[in-house]
């Protein structure tokens, strides 16, 4: 097993260096050889992900937060090298989606839990929302959210120290000035006209830590679920975050629920625009889907619910079988 395992040191509210020793130790006593890079600024995932794709790579290995799996998996689109997770960020929503354990003080054992699913992970195939060159696999969020994102970014020193709690503070920075923005949204060529707050567009079913908002979506049903929260200001984007917190959202009418395969964004004035938590760039925005784009490794107790069609016995075998062509026979 060739493995490139690509390491975002600054990610989450703890130093990595011990703990990417510890997991390369434990990678290349399974027989594993690792090659382990450091990103340094934006875009370095993608960068060093299409290097291992392009060496052959069997496996390139995310060491970061959700930003840091988005830009590895824009890297690795289309190619044959598959995607795997070892979460080190301060929200890990594809971990805690999927059943990866993460880092915390009372559980630093918890890598070697998750290097260890890793090892024993089965491989699947999956769907990337699509934003020009970058790629998510969780959501893209268009507004509010994404400008909360930016926010941050301004401050990712201070996160760094204090975790999550510096999104709830810019939230509030933002949320002071916040208003609606007539917006013009086109979902597979029929255009509408809306008010809103933000948009999300999800490849997934989790949202935050905490939030389920697309519990029907599929990671390979090559659609995107698109929500569309309505309204004009704070007290707007406060009542939706408490109908989705409880679950009322799918009868909330200043929510839009769609599904699309590309969805268009146009609006009076620039929206700000994240991919996967990370800020790049404003409306207009084109957002598409690559159906089955990408491999990534799941664990085994992945929540079945995440697939189309899955049955009992996963119709996909392990990483191993799967280089060795030893998997399920037709």
């Amino acid at each position: 097993m060739r493995a490139q395992l690509i390491v975002n040191p600054a990610a989450g509210t703890h130093q990595t260096d011990d703990l990417v020793g510890d997991v390369v130790a434990f990678l290349r006593k399974q027989g594993w050889d690792v090659q382990v890079r450091h990103t340094y600024g934006p875009g370095d995932g993608t960068t060093y992900a299409r290097e291992a794709a392009s060496a052959g790579m069997d496996v390139a290995i995310a060491m970061g937060g959700d930003g840091t799996l988005g830009e590895v998996a824009s890297g690795l689109a289309h190619s044959d090298c598959t995607l795997g997770l070892i979460p080190m960020g301060t929200g890990n929503v594809w971990a805690r989606m999927v059943g990866i354990p993460t880092w915390s003080v009372r559980g630093k054992s918890n890598i070697l839990d998750a290097t260890r699913m890793l090892v024993e992970g089965q491989s699947r195939q999956v769907d990337l929302g699509k934003v020009g060159n970058r790629c998510f696999l969780l959501w893209s969020g268009i507004g509010f959210d994404a400008q909360v994102a930016e926010e941050v970014e301004r401050h990712r020193t201070l996160r760094r120290s204090v975790g999550n709690l510096a999104d709830l503070v810019a939230a509030f920075v933002v949320g002071a000035s916040l208003r609606g923005t007539r917006t013009t949204v086109v979902l597979d060529g029929k255009a509408m006209r809306q008010r809103i707050v933000f948009a999300l567009v999800c490849n997934a079913q989790l949202y935050g830590r905490a939030f389920r908002v697309a519990p029907g979506a599929k990671l390979d049903d090559g659609i995107l679920d698109v929500f569309l929260f309505k309204g004009g200001s704070m007290l707007d984007a406060l009542r939706h975050a408490g109908s989705v917190l409880v679950n009322l959202h799918a009868k909330d009418p200043k929510i839009e629920y769609h599904a699309a395969r590309e969805i268009e964004l146009r609006s009076e004035r620039p929206l700000p625009l994240q991919l996967d938590g990370d800020a790049v760039g404003h409306t207009p925005v084109t957002i598409s889907v690559a159906h089955k784009a990408i491999s990534v490794l799941f664990p085994k107790s992945a929540p079945r619910s995440l697939f189309c069609g899955e049955n009992e016995e996963s119709e996909e075998g392990s990483l191993m079988q799967r280089l060795l062509g030893l998997g399920s026979q037709d």
